[in-house]
């Protein structure tokens, strides 16, 4: 059984594996092998994650049946900013690869959306990935261009996406 939850930070350490496997287990086709390691050469420590998801409003997908170290397994996670100058930009969006295809990303940003309605934020944004762009488009962001972040030196190719509230 999946929920989801707000971020906790004992699951600091699930996210930072989750996004480090997440990251390599996508198909050559999307991000070279050189993009994914420059992306992310290893987890980061579970201080950075923690920082940066406590930062933001942070959402976790849990599979309950799954138990690691006591608490349920963390599948899924989503984050927005919530600054002035970043609000209703998506931090990140990824899903473990074991539970990928299994509607865990459009379930974590329905959450998210939710949230930001009853916030009365007017737009959200995203950098998506080549990966991450079909779902964004599925419920309802637009194109606006595309986007390079550099990492390690390499230039990672996405597209800055946009949706009216």
């Amino acid at each position: 059984m999946f929920s989801v939850i707000a971020y906790q930070a004992g699951y600091a350490t699930s996210v930072s594996q989750l996004f480090h496997d997440a990251i390599h287990a996508i198909d050559e086709v999307h991000y070279s092998f050189e993009d994914k390691s420059a992306w992310s050469s290893k987890p980061r420590s579970a201080y950075h994650w923690h920082k940066r998801m406590s930062r933001s409003k942070a959402w976790l997908m849990i599979d309950e049946s799954m138990l690691i170290d006591g608490q349920p397994k963390c599948c899924g996670f989503i984050n927005i900013e919530t600054g002035f100058y970043t609000q209703g930009y998506i931090d990140s969006l990824y899903v473990h690869p074991a539970y990928q295809g299994k509607g865990i990303a459009k379930t974590l940003y329905q959450t998210l959306e939710q949230w930001v309605v009853e916030q009365g934020y007017r737009e959200l944004t995203v950098d998506a990935s080549s990966l991450s762009k079909a779902l964004f488009l599925s419920q309802g962001f637009k194109l606006c261009h595309r986007s390079y972040q550099e990492k390690r030196g390499r230039v990672i190719m996405g597209y800055l996406m946009k949706k009216l509230l």
